[in-house]
This record gives structure tokens, C-alpha cells and sequence, in this order.
């Protein structure tokens, strides 16, 4: 299974690397992992653009859930049908959410292990990659012959193989991506978070339930979420500061070009909302134009010529 899973996930991504460093003008390997991750966030804005537009679709249902929720009394088998029934009506599927984060856990993997690999020992750069490469790609003959050529920095400042604790103590550049990883995953959780004024805290929806009240399935999903906000940005944070530069560089930075591409999906959303608005309104405003009742053509009647006697 191990060897299954580096010749299918880790060794593809990790060509992908290294290919992006051999081929770029100074071979700098934290240069090469932001294109890298810029490449793989490009490759998934489709996914992320449905994964978007159906995490704003199941908001929008909010309402009508509730609706459902207090039709049924309770009858959960009545309920479910019900709601399912709604999502396929509205063609929503609930779990396509999932697509983003499970195609971004072999990434990730895959990239901790190439990274791994190269931080441990940097000829794996070469006995690692393909031999294709090698064939047509004179860096990979230049490391060869001298593996010191390899610069494992980010732009001559931040060493990508040094992690923010170690024996040497507190290693501040990799502190500030760790950071920075952790900040980036909060912004990005809270755009998508559905602001509700009359929200309620987790704490209170189950000590409401340990009494015997219903509790709101809408409601509890809402406070789980608003708790994950903080949560994972820490979770991010602490597991950077045992990592290796490299890895929260490349949480940063896939952080922040999800964070604009939100931006622009949502934005492109409004726009294009504000746009249907308009053309409603347009058309109302002219069926309202053409149901007016038209003003009475007064016609002249032709003087008929009296007959001389």
C-alpha cells in the first residue's frame, strides 16, 4: 500500500516540483512552490466555483428547511424525504463541498512527503524524478554532479528546511508563515460564514436539548461552523511550528489564492444577480407598460357633402 501510494500520489506530485524549479529562471525552490501552488489552485477553481455556488444555494434554503423542520412534528423519516426532494427540486447536492477538501487531501499529502523527501536529503531530487527529466532538463545533471547547487530557500531569505521550533530554538521567518497560514485559513473560513443576528451559541442550543427541547439541526450545523472559525486557523498554526518552512509556505499561499478566488466567485455572483435584478425589473416595467390601458384614438368623422337639391 505504501509503495502504491508513492508511485500514484506522491511521486507524480512531486515531479510536478521539482519540474516547476528546473524550469524556472534561478531554480529557487520557494518561487517554484508558489507557482506550484497557484498551478493547483487554477486546476481546482471549477470544483471550488460549484463547491461555492451550492454552499450559497443551501443558505438560501435556510428558510424553507425551517419550514419543512415545523410541517413534519418531529416525523424525521417525513422530514428527510421532504428535504431531499427540496435539494433535488433546486438541483442542490449537499455533499458537493466535500469535492475541494477531499481532492486537497492527496495534494497535501503527497506534497508533505515530496518535501520530506527533499529536506532530508536533497539527492532524492534527482533519484526521485523521473528520468525523462533527466533527459531533457540540464539541471538535473548539474545537481548531480553537485548537489549543493540546489537552493532550498525562498528568495535567499527564509531557510524552506527549517522549522519555527527546533534544537536551535525559535526560527522566525517560519513563525511568520505559520502565522500567516493560520490567519489566511480564518479569512477565508469567514467569508463563507453565514452572519444570522439571531444566531446562538452552542452551548445554549444543547443545554435547551439536554431539557427536552427540540433542537434545530440548522442551528447546531450553524454553531459548529462558527466554532471550526477559530479552531482550525489554531489547529493550522500549531501543526506549522513542528513543520518544515515549506509546508506553511504553501498553506499561505494556497490561503490566499483561495481567499481571492472566493472574492471573485461571490462577487461575479452579485453581479450577476444585481444584473437579473435589473432585467426583471426592466421587464416588469415594461409588461406594466403594456397592461396600461391605452389612451382612445379620437378620429375625425368625415363631414359627409350635403346632397344639393
Amino acid at each position: 500500500m505504501y509503495h502504491f501510494l508513492q508511485l500514484v500520489i506522491v511521486q507524480p506530485i512531486f515531479n510536478v516540483l521539482v519540474l516547476i524549479d528546473a524550469i524556472i529562471p534561478g531554480h529557487n525552490f520557494g518561487l517554484a512552490i508558489i507557482l506550484f501552488t497557484i498551478l493547483v489552485r487554477i486546476v481546482l477553481y471549477p470544483l471550488l466555483r460549484k463547491q461555492l455556488y451550492h454552499a450559497k444555494a443551501m443558505r438560501e434554503l435556510a428558510p424553507e428547511l425551517k419550514k419543512i423542520k415545523a410541517s413534519t412534528k418531529g416525523d424525521r423519516q417525513k422530514e428527510s424525504m421532504l428535504t431531499m426532494e427540496l435539494y433535488k427540486e433546486r438541483q442542490i447536492n449537499p455533499f458537493a463541498s466535500l469535492g475541494v477538501v477531499l481532492l486537497q487531501v492527496p495534494i497535501l499529502i503527497g506534497l508533505y512527503a515530496g518535501l520530506r523527501k527533499i529536506i532530508l536529503d536533497p539527492n532524492q531530487i534527482v533519484n526521485f524524478s523521473y528520468p525523462i527529466l533527466h533527459n531533457h532538463l540540464s539541471w538535473f545533471k548539474d545537481l548531480k554532479s553537485n548537489i549543493n547547487d540546489f537552493d532550498n530557500t525562498l528568495f535567499g531569505v527564509v531557510n524552506l528546511s527549517r522549522t519555527a521550533t527546533g534544537v536551535h530554538g525559535f526560527y522566525l521567518p517560519a513563525l511568520i508563515l505559520g502565522a500567516g497560514s493560520a490567519v489566511m485559513q480564518y479569512f477565508q473560513s469567514k467569508m463563507l460564514m453565514p452572519q444570522a443576528k439571531d444566531s446562538r451559541r452552542l452551548r445554549d442550543i444543547l443545554s435547551e436539548a439536554g431539557q427536552g427541547k427540540s433542537a434545530d439541526q440548522s442551528e447546531v450545523s450553524a454553531a459548529v461552523g462558527r466554532g471550526t472559525l477559530f479552531f482550525i486557523p489554531a489547529v493550522v498554526f500549531l501543526i506549522s511550528l513542528s513543520l518544515a518552512a515549506a509546508l506553511p509556505l504553501y498553506w499561505f499561499v494556497s490561503s490566499l489564492v483561495a481567499y481571492i478566488q472566493q472574492r471573485r466567485i461571490l462577487g461575479d455572483d452579485v453581479k450577476d444577480a444585481g444584473a437579473t435584478v435589473k432585467v426583471s425589473t426592466r421587464v416588469e416595467t415594461e409588461d406594466d407598460e403594456s397592461n396600461k390601458p391605452k389612451p382612445k384614438k379620437h378620429h375625425r368623422k368625415s363631414s359627409k357633402k350635403r346632397k344639393r337639391r
